[in-house]
């Protein structure tokens, strides 16, 4: 699997999308840990990539997926919607592409532009940081229990 994200912006400039399986809590609750895998798509440098979610390359060459905050003079400004606290910036040329749908553990594929997952993702962001604090707790422990 490392060779295939070393090479992931190649692979997605050649090709129109790409999936890759969620491994973390940071995009909770929205992208859930194991069975979501999310369909990424190349994005061009003059596309409106705010409040988008975005996979991107680190400096130390991790790749990370992670929402748009803001883009200014070239600099992205992210930050995982399971998050509290913390964000990352890169420049805009290390964003490999932006999540166009999610592909569920029962098999449903949900489109990232609808009404509905716009809906979800206000609902949440708009929740006060103390909410979102305990209701991710309460949602890692959950994953974690069904995971034993």
């Amino acid at each position: 699997m490392n060779r295939v994200l070393d090479n992931i912006e190649e692979l997605i400039a050649v090709g129109e999308c790409f999936e890759l399986r969620v491994t973390g809590f940071s995009m909770l609750p929205l992208l859930g840990y194991g069975p979501d895998t999310i369909i990424v798509r190349r994005t061009t440098a003059t596309e409106q990539i705010e409040r988008r979610v975005a996979m991107f390359r680190e400096r130390d060459g991790h790749i990370v997926v992670h929402r748009v905050l803001s883009v200014k003079d070239g600099i992205v400004t992210l930050k995982g919607d399971g998050n509290i606290r913390g964000t990352e910036q890169c420049p805009r040329e290390r964003i490999i592409g932006v999540v166009e749908r999610v592909r569920r553990g029962n098999g449903r594929v949900e489109s990232c532009s609808t009404r509905w997952w716009r809906m979800r993702e206000r609902l949440w962001l708009w929740q006060p940081l103390i909410v979102r604090r305990y209701a991710l707790a309460i949602i890692r422990r959950w994953i974690k229990f069904k995971q034993r």
